[in-house]
């Protein structure tokens, strides 16, 4: 059987997540999330946070109790049910297969706003190219990558955080420290959870090393702590650095909403500091789109091995390389879609596989330690019932916050899906493919 090495760190494994989480996009986002909120991105981004918190949580707890590949495709499969396991798998594929799609058309986008002599389809051939490469030859060249980039990404997000403070220094009538970015009188809750429902976009790094399991020293210990830590660190960044932001920028209107980012960064630091911007969002976009795809094909790994998807396609590892290329080369074939679409098509329903997911991670943690545990105390109630129950809640009011157009897109990957169950199952008559590996730890 198939089986893969176990190299990852803690630091390693956090680092891979902040990374897939690519903080620069607090700066890219900007614009959509100020509109949406009506200058609120600050509360939004502290609503998502809350709300992640307890999901975190929850894979935390599943992670440690089932420390395998699969993310909440294994949790949901081993806690509740088989089929329903592949319902949450069939909910996470939505986001890492179109995912790495998206956010390689959003780099290739920005670049072909800065060089438009370059076609926007050769710098998306270019992005797909090198991922996969890099991604094929293993994770740990993906791991020292990773490092680089992400050292980057913090220097450009201090240097306009510090940029934003010099700039409020200069204006007497602008506060550095106030509470209206979080709360004011004019604030309106829908418009709040409608813009944490966008900002959740910027965690889901958290979820995604749980599929590094496999890979990860004593994953028992290490994986609830690193997604713990993702969680915090992500949200601290997120939270303090549109803070920061929305205090130099309280408007929320704009030239283009979508390259807000770029006119803010020409006001606080002019336009050298805005080609520093961009080349720092546009590494951050490499640094997402590396982990991104890997966390995906190691998703289709997992899924493959247990015969859920084609086992001789998804279930195989590179001989050489210990990596699963098909998985990886299908990632890559996906993305070819971003030649043809738009990144609002692309990115539109990509939460709601997100919530799904989220929804039945936080149930399965009620199911295994709460419905099949044998202590239900004042403690067994809290963490078990009382804090999934919470995380639940939260991620179904996003899921509701979304745009209909959203909403829509995923009802009809998640109806492809379960088509697609009653045909493996034979109508729902037998539990799908399962293969037990579990791994001694």
């Amino acid at each position: 059987m198939a089986r893969l090495q176990r190299t990852l760190s803690l630091g390693s494994v956090v680092l891979f997540g902040i990374a897939y989480m690519t903080p620069i996009i607090v700066l890219g986002t900007f614009g959509i999330l100020a509109q949406s909120t009506t200058g609120m991105v600050p509360a939004a981004y502290l609503a998502a946070l809350v709300a992640m918190f307890f999901t975190a949580m929850s894979y935390g707890r599943m992670a440690s109790a089932f420390p395998v590949a699969g993310s909440a495709y294994s949790y949901v499969r081993k806690a509740i049910s088989p089929k329903l396991g592949f319902i949450a798998g069939w909910a996470v594929l939505l986001d890492y297969l179109f995912l790495p799609m998206a956010i390689w058309l959003i780099g290739a986008a920005y670049l072909n706003s800065a060089f438009p002599a370059v076609p926007q389809w050769i710098w998306v051939l270019a992005f797909i190219g090198i991922t996969s490469a890099i991604n094929i030859v293993g994770l740990k060249l993906a791991n020292g990558i990773n490092a680089l980039l992400m050292l980057v990404q913090f220097l450009v997000l201090i240097a306009f955080v510090a940029l934003c403070i010099h700039y409020v220094g200069g204006d007497a009538s602008t506060p550095l420290w106030s509470i209206k970015p979080f709360f004011n009188g004019d604030m309106q809750m829908p418009l709040i959870m409608s813009g944490a429902a966008i900002a959740c976009y910027s965690f889901l790094g958290f979820d995604a090393v749980s599929t590094l399991t496999e890979e990860t020293r004593d994953p028992r210990r290490t994986i609830p702590r690193a997604i713990m830590l993702i969680t915090l660190i992500g949200g601290l960044i997120f939270v303090s650095v549109s803070y920061f932001v929305q205090i130099a920028h309280p408007s929320f209107q704009f030239d283009s909403v979508d390259s807000a980012a770029y006119e803010i960064a020409r006001n606080i630091g002019g336009d050298l500091f805005v080609t520093i911007f961009l080349i720092g969002l546009i590494v951050g976009q490499f640094a997402s789109g590396l982990s991104a795809q890997a966390s995906g094909s190691r998703l289709l790994f997992a899924m493959g091995r247990d015969g859920v998807l084609p086992k001789s396609f998804f279930g195989s590892l590179h001989e050489r390389f210990g990596t699963p290329v098909n998985s990886i080369l299908l990632c890559a074939v996906v993305a070819l879609l971003a030649l043809k679409l738009d990144v609002t098509t692309s990115t539109s329903f990509i939460n709601f596989g997100a919530f799904l997911a989220f929804s039945l991670v936080n149930l399965s943690v009620i199911f295994h330690y709460w419905i099949g545990g044998a202590n239900k105390g004042l403690r067994e109630f809290v963490l078990f019932l009382l804090f999934p129950f919470i995380g639940l809640a939260a991620d179904l009011w996003l899921m509701v916050s979304l745009d209909h157009l959203a909403i829509y897109l995923g009802l009809s990957w998640l109806a492809i899906g379960v088509v697609y169950l009653a045909v493996l199952t034979g109508g729902f008559r037998r539990q799908p493919p399962e293969m037990d590996f579990q791994e001694a730890t």
